[in-house]
């Protein structure tokens, strides 16, 4: 299974892949192809840790989760949204 965490943050990307069993690979924006600024212009870090994830998830195709300042936020391509760390539990 492959989740991209919209950051280009090499440390962020280590730490999080760290957590994660390996049938799950994390993915970075540069890996996707994806080198635009993507905008943040919520009024809440919880507001554009979603602004992140859903831009990925609507243009490029992939389940994606991001943070804003700490805050994970989780987008399926499906439409469903999970809290990252409730989704991975299950």
């Amino acid at each position: 299974m492959q989740l991209v965490f919209a950051s280009n943050n090499p440390n962020k990307i280590k730490e999080i892949q760290q957590l994660l069993p390996d049938r799950i690979q994390i993915l970075s924006l540069s890996d996707i192809g994806c080198e635009e600024e993507i905008p943040e212009t919520a009024n809440t870090i919880e507001g554009n840790a979603i602004l992140k994830a859903n831009y990925v998830t609507e243009k490029y195709g992939y389940d994606c989760f991001a943070d804003d300042t700490g805050l994970e936020y989780f987008r399926q391509a499906r439409n469903q949204r999970f809290w990252l760390r409730s989704h991975l539990q299950t």
